[in-house]
């Protein structure tokens, strides 16, 4: 799989492949009886495109910790924040969260030890401890000269920052004219890879035999390089993701990532070295349920192509949308929060401006907590997750407007909704699937429904069409 950019990002000249087929071979169906098909919760089969786009490595407080009416950072009456945590750079001086003027954030470890350690036991305390002392950071060497923006009026390195609505205005308002959901947590304490592994499948495992999806066993590291797929590679994820029950279904689907996403070297140097999405946030061509290469192929394809579809009134019926590294919002990247912005923005015009609107839902969230402070102890629902909190919006012509939604959620409650929607109700279960695993539990059969955001009796909303790029200073280079 290659993709290049043909063109200036106003411009769309591509080849669309056709979205309208599931396509490409799978294993042959073993005897396993399939689950019994139920009928979709009333009203939701007005849903016909679902539109998961992930973001990379923002907690809930550092987006959305003064929103009003969410469970954002605990204050005095006075306004000021009420919670601090200990800085072990400062001689254990305990400093409070603070309003960040900076668009680009170092944040922090984000691995399963620094989740550990930055909860704390229910403390919410650790983050600055996880910190490394780096002489090239600013929480280590206060004399450098960018430290005036990326540390707090106290000196508190960015882990502790939150962001304002002048900062990310249109995030802000989707919230204020759809649902914010503020109690979405990453589904595994854990870092990127894993948190897509369940974005698409529901577990993160290692398997011994790629080609026996039994010889899996849960893995939340993947620490050691011999137990993840990265591009180049052959396949080594053996159990099954939620492709696999739409194609037995004939379920429409597409993974876009950046439009410059090489996975089978030698790549052309196309001068554009982050506009691809890393192996790490595009793990479906890792997956052995793949019949061949060009199943997979077929359907992991350049972001270009979503706007086509969407344009043209051909969007797909489940599609998951992976950020390129220059708009992926990963603190210390190529990427700030205004750039990333804009390209979520220019996604999410794209679904509105189209003819597929009435019949869309958009589900947008950020895969881990980077490191970034958040006061909600998370959830333990069993040995893999719960994650930290992240940012949560579901924005749709059917979202109740102005809505905060405080249903406890995680990436097992999007899959439950593609399940309930297209699968009857069919889960990722080794006892009914066609294609039985090692999994330990079917998580989405305990995840919250995400129903509570939908009132399916309304008038549907009309598209909140935003300015991607609302500040005055000039846009300092295209989003795709």
């Amino acid at each position: 799989m290659r993709f290049r950019r043909l063109a200036a990002c106003s411009v769309l000249v591509v080849v669309v492949a056709a979205a309208c087929t599931a396509g490409g071979s799978k294993e042959p169906p073993s005897t396993t009886t399939p689950a019994p098909t139920s009928a979709a919760p009333e009203g939701l089969q007005k849903l016909e495109h679902l539109i998961f786009i992930v973001q990379e490595n923002r907690s809930f407080d550092q987006y959305f910790g003064t929103y009003p009416g969410a469970d954002g950072i605990p204050t005095n009456p006075d306004g000021s924040f009420s919670v601090c945590v200990p800085d072990t750079f400062q001689a254990d001086v305990c400093v409070p969260p603070y309003v960040t003027r900076s668009d680009n954030q170092d944040g922090g470890p984000h691995n399963h030890v620094a989740s550990l350690r930055d909860v704390n036991g229910g403390k919410m305390n650790g983050f600055i401890d996880s910190l490394p002392a780096r002489a090239s950071k600013c929480w280590t060497d206060r004399t450098r000269p960018e430290c005036d923006v990326q540390l707090g009026p106290q000196g508190q390195p960015d882990v502790m920052s939150t962001q304002s609505r002048s900062a990310i205005p249109n995030y802000w308002d989707y919230a204020d004219h759809y649902v914010l959901q503020d109690a979405m947590f990453a589904p595994v304490d854990s870092w990127t890879l894993p948190a897509h592994l369940f974005l698409v499948s529901a577990w993160s495992a290692a398997c011994s035999d790629p080609t026996d999806p039994m010889s899996c066993r849960s893995d939340i590291n993947l620490s050691e390089a011999a137990k993840r797929w990265d591009y180049g590679e052959k396949p080594l994820y053996a159990w099954t993701d939620i492709t696999w029950l739409l194609d037995e279904q004939d379920v429409p689907w597409r993974y876009y990532v950046g439009n410059d996403t090489c996975d089978q070297p030698p790549c052309p140097d196309t001068g554009r070295r982050f506009y691809g999405t890393s192996y790490n946030r595009n793990p479906l061509p890792g997956f052995t349920s793949f019949g061949d290469r060009q199943s997979v192929d077929d359907r992991v394809r350049p972001v270009d192509e979503y706007l086509e579809a969407a344009s043209t009134g051909t969007l797909p019926s489940v599609m998951w949308i992976a950020p390129a590294s220059n708009v992926s919002d990963h603190p210390g990247g190529p990427s700030t929060t205004k750039t990333a912005m804009a390209y979520v923005t220019r996604v999410i015009n794209a679904a509105m401006k189209g003819p597929d609107w009435d019949s869309t839902a958009i589900f947008l969230t950020w895969d881990d907590w980077g490191g970034f402070y958040d006061h909600v102890d998370p959830p333990r629902v069993d040995s893999m997750g719960f994650g930290l909190r992240v940012p949560g919006l579901v924005i749709s012509p059917y979202a109740k407007p102005g809505y905060i939604d405080h249903t406890t959620l995680s990436f097992d409650s999007y899959l439950r909704l593609i399940e309930d929607r297209f699968l009857g109700g069919q889960r990722l279960d080794p006892k009914t699937m066609s294609r039985p695993d090692s999994r330990p539990t079917v998580r989405e059969r305990s995840a919250s429904p995400l129903l509570k955001a939908f009132d399916f009796t309304q008038e549907p909303d009309p598209p909140l069409v935003l300015d991607p790029w609302p500040w005055k200073e000039p846009e300092p280079y295209p989003s795709f």
